[in-house]
């Protein structure tokens, strides 16, 4: 197998919108639990780009699905356009486990948006 799954199957996005914080990502929480549902590899982008505001609430679900995944043989990649969302990674130092993508499709096919962060643990 090469750098992309070849089943689009093994493939799920999640996507979020508006504010994520301690009161509204218990709801991101179940979003990400649904999406790991069932068993073998699995491949999930969490698009972020209509997120508004979001806190370090959010950092405990993420870490639990990239995990999950990691243990199923697949990757979490993080869509964000907003300065928010890195500020979050950053802070928590999670900035290599969850690194930009532009775009689901950037996501995809492994192409960060930060070249910075090409050397890190996806």
């Amino acid at each position: 197998m090469g750098p992309h799954p070849d089943l689009f199957d093994e493939l799920r996005v999640v996507t979020a919108g508006g504010e994520l914080d301690l009161t509204t990502v218990p709801a991101f929480a179940r979003d990400l639990e649904d999406a790991r549902h069932g068993s073998g590899r699995l491949f999930l982008i969490v698009d972020l780009r209509g997120v508004t505001f979001m806190d370090g609430s959010v950092l405990a679900p993420l870490c639990a699905t990239w995990e999950d995944c990691h243990e199923r043989l697949g990757w979490v990649r993080v869509v964000h356009n907003r300065p928010g969302a890195s500020l979050v990674f950053r802070a928590a130092g999670l900035l290599e486990r969850f690194p930009r993508y532009a775009s689901a499709q950037d996501a995809w096919q492994d192409v960060p948006a930060d070249p910075a962060t090409a050397c890190r643990a996806t």
